[in-house]
């Protein structure tokens, strides 16, 4: 079978615009995503519910969910962008990292359109696209920035030289940040994703009322491991002294969770800024649309200088018109990937 990128990548540009479906299928969160050229002309985004009442994610319901969905949300997001497959120049799908069962299956829808249509296939970075996010909307960071991608299942200090050029400095060593969130959300009893109502809670509540350790990791790393051991620890304690300890003190307890959380989050990106010297500063990944962060970070950027950088919430999450900006600038460079593809549950950026 002839490779399809091959024959048709010199010829993709003749068309006077570029539009490229995207698929993103990396966990749970199916969407499919239309941009033309530089402009976003449809996100479609389908969440699994399902997974609430097992209190994480179940990997092999997810992967089901997204074979239901997939051909539903690809043409919802077709029709919304009003744009017909055969005016398609590319088929753009996350290839990592993320959950094997539910890539196999973006990637293999993508792959099979992109046959039928006869048409390229770009592969995109997940967190690459997290960080890409940023220049779906104004006001748009500068070249070189730094950008801490935090989310369920990475936390990293990148810097961006360039559309695809970029480097981690730093990176959690164990956990991410969005799983500390999530796991100490049910050891409090709160319904899965947790993350968010801990937010919720901290508003109202003391961030100094109780202190829990972190581990201060070398260099620019991170490790969130410890920090769920010794919240467990603290509730059974606390729980044991006084059965209602969690309902009388559920604000402070999740004020305080929060702040030394994020803490350590800025204390690392305020050491990477010290060492580079670059002061246009972005979040991305789920986390980022924690408010207590983004809150934080702003005061930060007004007390330092820097120029801060937040993604809308709907570009926070998994979604993909992320994948779709990637996309774009792979297309540029004429960068194509083979039908012998295949997802990458780990894939560095």
């Amino acid at each position: 079978m002839p490779d399809v990128s091959n024959t048709l990548k010199l010829t993709t540009h003749n068309s006077q615009l570029t539009t490229i479906l995207a698929i993103e299928s990396s966990c749970d969160d199916t969407s499919a995503s239309v941009i033309q050229d530089s402009k976003i002309l449809s996100n479609i985004v389908a969440s699994q519910e399902i997974h609430a009442k097992y209190g994480g994610i179940v990997p092999e319901l997810a992967s089901r969910a997204h074979q239901q969905n997939v051909v539903a949300v690809v043409d919802v997001a077709l029709r919304e962008a009003n744009i017909q497959k055969n005016q398609l120049n590319a088929i753009a799908f996350t290839r990592g990292p993320g959950l094997l069962g539910s890539l196999l299956v973006g990637v293999s829808f993508a792959k099979a359109m992109a046959l039928g249509l006869n048409i390229p296939l770009i592969e995109v970075n997940h967190m690459q696209a997290h960080i890409l996010a940023h220049f779906i909307d104004d006001p748009k960071p500068k070249f070189p920035f730094l950008c801490l991608t935090v989310s369920g299942g990475h936390t990293q200090i990148v810097l961006v030289e360039d559309f695809l050029v970029m480097h981690v400095l730093g990176e959690t060593q164990d956990d991410a940040v969005g799983e500390a969130f999530d796991k100490a959300a049910k050891m409090l009893g709160l319904p899965y994703p947790g993350g968010a109502l801990i937010d919720k809670y901290a508003k109202t509540g003391n961030p100094n009322a109780f202190l829990f350790p972190l581990v201060d990791m070398p260099e620019l790393n991170f490790s969130f491991s410890g920090i769920k051991t010794s919240f467990l620890n603290f509730i059974n304690k606390e729980t044991m002294k006084n059965a209602n300890f969690i309902e009388q003190n559920i604000n402070d307890i999740c004020a305080s969770f929060q702040f030394t959380l994020i803490k350590n989050l800025l204390y690392k990106l305020k050491k990477a800024i010290q060492q580079t010297g670059i002061k246009e500063i972005a979040i991305a990944g789920g986390v980022s649309a924690n408010s207590g962060l983004r809150e934080t970070l702003i005061l930060l950027g007004e007390k330092h200088s820097w120029n801060i950088y937040i993604p809308q919430f709907q570009y926070c999450t998994d979604n993909a018109a992320m994948i779709a900006m990637v996309a774009h600038y792979k297309f540029l460079q004429n960068d194509f990937s083979s039908q012998n593809i295949s997802p990458m549950a780990r894939w560095e950026i």
